[in-house]
């Protein structure tokens, strides 16, 4: 009498279930709020050529481009990242708007919708016509709020090096601080350890959401600085602060 083999796969160790699926919202929650951001981006501009500058309507936003490319070009000659951080920041731009306009044939439909209306066509392509004509300006506007947002992002993504640079100045500068409060029998504050502690991931959070969201142009020195060196007292007083003994 034969008996049929039974191949059962092991059970996925809860560990590693865990670990995946903190993961996929890590990402998920990163995706979320750099749509936000740029969805923000895009609103400020529009509010802008309503309220602020309705003269410069999507000339406005095309200066920002330019603007951040040159600030690229002209301060950005090294990174730890890459070798050219121009290039890459152009690579990254065009990349991005290849993806969100040209493969989904967004931009092709904008072409189509900025020709004038056709009389012999039909009343559908007139109307649409006739209704984008109202809205171009916010559209292009739309268009290159989201360049001016993948060059911001990859300025961002090249600035991470100073976070961690600070931030390992600022531990050691803290363990050394904590070690001198240890054996020079210094008082624990619990208190100023724990708020502390609660200001280093948002102080690195704020950075990005303050300058993708910027309704401006402004040099990324003016924003990343400040807070890298924020996140890097927060590290600081938190190394210094933490308990003598384990």
């Amino acid at each position: 009498m034969s008996t049929a083999r039974q191949q059962t796969t092991p059970p996925r160790h809860p560990a590693q279930q865990g670990l995946i699926s903190r993961l996929i919202a890590a990402v998920a929650s990163v995706l979320f709020w750099l749509l936000i951001a740029l969805l923000f981006s895009i609103v400020s501009e529009w509010v802008g050529m309503w309220l602020w500058w309705p003269e410069e309507g999507v000339d406005h936003s095309r200066r920002m481009l330019e603007q951040e490319i040159q600030y690229v070009h002209r301060d950005f000659g090294q990174s730890m990242l890459v070798t050219e951080p121009a290039a890459y920041v152009r690579l990254f731009a065009d990349v991005s708007y290849h993806y969100l306009f040209q493969v989904t044939r967004l931009e092709a439909a904008v072409i189509w919708l900025n020709q004038p209306p056709d009389p012999l066509g039909s009343n559908l392509q007139q109307t649409l016509r006739g209704l984008y004509a109202g809205v171009a300006d916010h559209v292009l506007a739309a268009m290159t709020i989201t360049q001016v947002f993948a060059v911001r992002l990859a300025v961002l993504t090249l600035a991470m090096p100073v976070f961690v640079l600070f931030g390992l100045v600022a531990i050691v500068d803290g363990l050394v601080q904590r070690d001198l409060r240890r054996w020079g029998g210094g008082r624990e504050s619990s208190f100023v350890y724990h708020h502390a502690k609660r200001l280093v991931f948002p102080s690195i959070v704020l950075t990005w959401v303050v300058y993708l969201g910027l309704p401006v142009s402004v040099h990324p020195n003016f924003v990343i600085l400040p807070f890298a060196l924020l996140s890097a007292v927060a590290l600081a007083v938190t190394a210094s602060t933490f308990k003598k003994y384990l």
